[in-house]
């Protein structure tokens, strides 16, 4: 009776979260799967609570399919929607199927919240006309008036696809740590071209300064987390803390600045032949391409602005490195260390070797990847 409760509250906190995040592009992957199992283990509960959800998800978005591209409407207190554009081909599950044709044994982390964590879903962070981006905060549960380090976390998918799915699971085991986790979501390829995604970011970053005493943030010692796209993104707001031209919007009172990234398998440098030999192709344009919307031979300057690496300086933070054993994946990242050296700042790099890019979203190396960004946020922090 006890596991069953356990498994039904499973089901049922997913929904409400999916439900609460709109997160259309889990319609037919999560509860088409949920349902599969519950009619194969003759389970009619779990599936009555899948058909449920899945027809609450349809009731509060109207989405549109063009392969992989999803349209929805946003709705909000006007009359009007705000529509948005989606590419849905990156999931947590998607990349499970990829990751278990490579390697059989590797298990997809799922969200699962501590009981010492207290969650705070789809709050409006930032608003762009009828457009609302929503963030996540994890917090752990302790006593009134102490005050956490906070990490932003930042899901990948190459500035086009990807959602906050992707770093809960992260964000969740962190926040159990004892920090703090926000996860937003932020302006997509094809919804908007860079920097969209970094004002979106840095906004972000300024509300947790603003809400602070709210959400019990240290505003001293804020970092930034991503993987793959996320970690350039991450990357970018370490070596950009201290320029002005990116802040754009609400709470410009507060600084935009982090005091320590991880970069999970992110690139470091767009102009890196390990990037730029991917934007060969006309016909096929690389992430980076779609992102600046043009090419690296056409304007090699935008390339070059975006890179974190172009702003690496004294005021830098300090930055762990976690990566794959696909190389192309953190391009430039020996530059940037060499750069982080000469200003003698401290930083780390972990290699995974045999690995494949997504790792991190998988038991065995989840769990090397939390391990590796809590004991270097405890020692840049001076937490333990």
């Amino acid at each position: 009776m006890q596991l069953a409760l356990k498994k039904y509250g499973l089901y049922f906190r997913q929904g409400l979260r999916q439900v609460s995040r709109n997160l259309i592009d889990s319609t037919p992957e999560l509860w088409s799967r949920h349902l599969k199992q519950a009619i194969i283990a003759s389970d009619p509960v779990a599936a009555f609570l899948c058909v449920c959800f899945s027809f609450l998800l349809a009731a509060g978005t109207a989405y549109s399919y063009s392969g992989s591209l999803v349209t929805t409407k946003h709705h909000g207190t006007s009359n009007s929607a705000a529509v948005v554009p989606r590419d849905t081909s990156y999931t947590p599950y998607s990349a499970a199927r990829k990751m278990h044709k490579l390697f059989p044994f590797a298990r997809l982390v799922t969200e699962k919240l501590p009981s010492k964590v207290r969650e705070y879903s789809g709050i409006v962070y930032e608003k762009l006309g009828r457009r609302k981006l929503c963030l996540n905060v994890f917090k752990p549960r302790g006593p009134e008036g102490r005050y956490y380090p906070a990490v932003l976390m930042i899901y990948g998918g190459g500035w086009r696809s990807g959602d906050t799915s992707l770093v809960v699971p992260m964000a969740e085991r962190l926040a159990a740590k004892g920090f703090v986790t926000v996860t937003p979501e932020y302006r997509l390829s094809v919804e908007a071209l860079y920097p969209a995604a970094v004002i979106d970011l840095k906004t972000a970053v300024r509300w947790m300064r603003a809400n602070a005493s709210h959400y019990s943030i240290d505003t001293t010692r804020i970092a930034s987390y991503g993987c793959s796209a996320g970690g350039e993104l991450a990357s970018f707001l370490g070596t950009t803390g201290d320029i002005r031209h990116f802040d754009v919007g609400e709470y410009l009172d507060h600084s935009s600045a982090v005091e320590a990234v991880v970069n999970v398998d992110g690139l470091l440098d767009f102009t890196d032949i390990n990037s730029t030999r991917y934007d060969k192709n006309p016909d096929k344009p690389s992430a980076a391409h779609l992102w600046f919307g043009v090419s690296y031979r056409n304007d090699p300057g935008i390339w070059k602005a975006a890179s974190p690496i172009s702003y690496v300086s004294n005021s830098s933070p300090p930055m762990v490195f976690i990566n794959s054993g696909q190389k192309h994946y953190h391009a430039g990242r020996d530059k940037f260390t060499s750069k982080l050296k000469e200003y003698d700042i401290y930083h780390e790099v972990h290699t995974l070797p045999g690995t494949h890019h997504t790792f991190w979203l998988f038991q065995p190396w989840f769990q090397e990847t939390l391990g590796y960004t809590t004991k270097f946020l405890d020692k840049v922090f001076k937490l333990r």
